[in-house]
């Protein structure tokens, strides 16, 4: 890889409405919000 091209990633949180956080690096920079995760989507929890 060419150096001083390719963004920086920093850790971020990604929070649910759930209130579950997931840790991860994001070119972002700053921490999130989402609306489903596995803890609470359908498709993982197995309820409709």
């Amino acid at each position: 890889m060419r150096p001083d091209i390719h963004p920086n990633y920093a850790p971020i949180k990604a929070t649910c409405s759930c209130g579950n956080v997931i840790e991860t690096s994001s070119t972002l920079g700053k921490d999130i919000l989402i609306e489903v995760c596995s803890s609470c989507h359908p498709f993982y929890t197995g309820k409709q």
